[in-house]
């Protein structure tokens, strides 16, 4: 079934642009949601930055967990870089317009980032089982080369998801009709656009994405099984309160980023209306990087303790 909507007069010139509408149609300035990305999107960076710096600078914060912690904050303020100051621009001007290859380029980085962010998540899950379930063998399981082949293996996942997404979805024809009904560069509102046979882009890349979602979760479910068995067996309610602790945050993050992404990937297009997905997408580019900071650190002893040692060194050094 062809992409393109019934009753359009298909222009056969070939698109060489894109205009992103963002949260309106056609030109003219769109306020409100730039305030509201520009207040999302500076908590962001000021959240993940502080985070990893805190990681990076307290040596008894150089644990694997904290390790795959400061790569998802890298991965957070990446992807909604990717996407947060090309969405402000154009809702603060007239130039709403992004080229063939800017748009591509979009697309690829952003997949990039999103998927190898599954993927860490399911590797902060193994470490978690690892540590609670196989405490005498964490040291050699989660070593100092096992954690770089984790990070390394899931920017190899990424990629290829990365390449696949972006070469299948550009290999289409886009016709004339140019206005991308969406704020960034995505699979969804492209697919929309084009005036060729969308059917197997919609038979590869979903299931793929179905795919990264189910694999991902499945490793992360099975984990949290093992482990909730094991705290069940701990006979002390201190012990299980505190083994717990540690897994809480990366299971609050886990549901808030599984739930929309599968919403948004998960299903056809036609299931899911485009302002629907718009807000569905804000909350998982950029609201969701810009909480999981602030989810790992207040709910976490260890890094609330590192940020006062680092602000007090830093008070002590200035006085």
């Amino acid at each position: 079934m062809s992409a393109a909507e019934p009753g359009r007069d298909v222009n056969h010139t070939e698109v060489t642009e894109f205009i992103l509408l963002g949260f309106g149609r056609g030109p003219g300035l769109q306020v409100v949601p730039f305030m509201m990305f520009l207040v999302i999107y500076t908590i962001t960076v000021l959240g993940n930055t502080i985070l990893v710096l805190i990681i990076t600078d307290d040596s008894r914060l150089h644990t694997p967990m904290y390790f795959l912690l400061m790569n998802l904050s890298l991965l957070d303020l990446c992807s909604s870089s990717v996407i947060a100051p090309r969405a402000m621009a154009s809702f603060l001007t007239d130039a709403k317009s992004i080229s063939y290859r800017g748009c591509a380029t979009q697309l690829f980085f952003f997949s990039l980032f999103a998927t190898t962010e599954a993927f860490i998540l399911s590797a902060m899950a193994y470490d978690r089982y690892t540590a609670i379930c196989n405490p005498l063998l964490y040291p050699i399981a989660m070593s100092k080369p096992v954690c770089i082949q984790l990070v390394v293996g899931s920017y190899l996942c990424g990629s290829v998801n990365a390449m696949v997404q972006t070469s299948f979805t550009f290999t289409l024809r886009f016709c004339g009709f140019n206005e991308i009904n969406h704020f960034f560069c995505d699979v969804p509102a492209l697919l929309t656009l084009s005036c060729t046979d969308t059917y197997i882009n919609q038979m590869v890349l979903f299931p793929l994405c179905g795919l990264i979602i189910m694999s991902t979760a499945l490793i992360i479910l099975v984990s949290y099984v093992y482990i909730i068995s094991a705290v069940l067996q701990t006979r002390c309610a201190t012990g299980r309160h505190k083994t717990f602790s540690t897994c809480t945050s990366h299971i609050v993050v886990v549901s808030l980023l599984y739930g929309t992404v599968s919403f948004m990937y998960a299903q056809p297009n036609s299931l899911s209306s485009p302002d629907q997905g718009k807000v569905v997408s804000v909350f998982y580019t950029l609201v969701i990087p810009m909480l999981n900071p602030f989810i790992y650190s207040l709910r976490n002893k260890d890094v609330k303790e590192a940020l006062r040692r680092t602000i007090g060194s830093y008070v002590s050094h200035v006085a």
